[in-house]
């Protein structure tokens, strides 16, 4: 039975490799080479460790932790969807509810419930973990695209309006943090980087 559970256990490892082959739109700071989903998601956990303590509100840092580094998982089925993208939406959609239920399905039961669960948690943002971890989700590729002088905004043609509406979601998670991103979006539009 302990054999068997282990089994399961590395099926599901062997499987979420595939994050590692999931190209992002974002490129790597200072870089013309584009993230992948897992060093995005090792990014946002190490953020969540550094960052945890601009949090509004207290955090269980292991829980944003797991959040972060399962949320993309999903996208070995469903695809990364471009926050920008103007013809899929950026939420939780069927084929992310399909990926998380055959992905996690891989896992013993209790550990397949668990995950799923944050993951959900993850997609509801409405727990302090949620929030802070969204908040991570949105920094890292804010500072991706300035330190490459605008980068997916230029290359994909993304203003001033849609960068804030999307990036306003630091901070419900993070006031302080708000408050250097909201600088760095000004900052970008005055260096010509961000179209306003």
């Amino acid at each position: 039975m302990l054999f068997e559970r282990l089994l399961q256990q590395i099926d599901f490892i062997k499987e979420i490799d595939k994050v590692k082959y999931i190209q992002r739109k974002t490129r790597l700071f200072n870089s013309d080479r584009n993230e992948n989903d897992a060093e995005h998601s090792w990014h946002l956990a190490m953020m969540a460790l550094v960052l945890a303590e601009h949090a509004n509100e207290p955090i269980d840092v292991l829980k944003v932790i797991k959040m972060v580094l399962i949320h993309d998982i999903v996208e070995i089925d469903a695809g990364d969807t471009f926050i920008y993208d103007t013809e899929k939406d950026h939420s939780n959609s069927d084929e992310e509810r399909l990926a998380a239920n055959r992905i996690f399905g891989l896992l013993p039961e209790e550990q397949a419930n668990e995950f799923i669960a944050v993951w959900e948690e993850f997609e509801a943002g409405e727990t302090n973990e949620a929030k802070f971890a969204r908040t991570m989700d949105r920094l890292e590729p804010l500072l991706q695209n300035t330190s490459n002088k605008g980068g997916t905004w230029n290359e994909f043609g993304v203003d001033y309006k849609k960068v804030y509406e999307k990036k306003k979601i630091i901070k419900e998670g993070s006031d302080t943090i708000w408050t250097y991103a909201e600088k760095l979006i000004n900052d970008s539009v005055a260096k010509g980087i961000l179209k306003k």
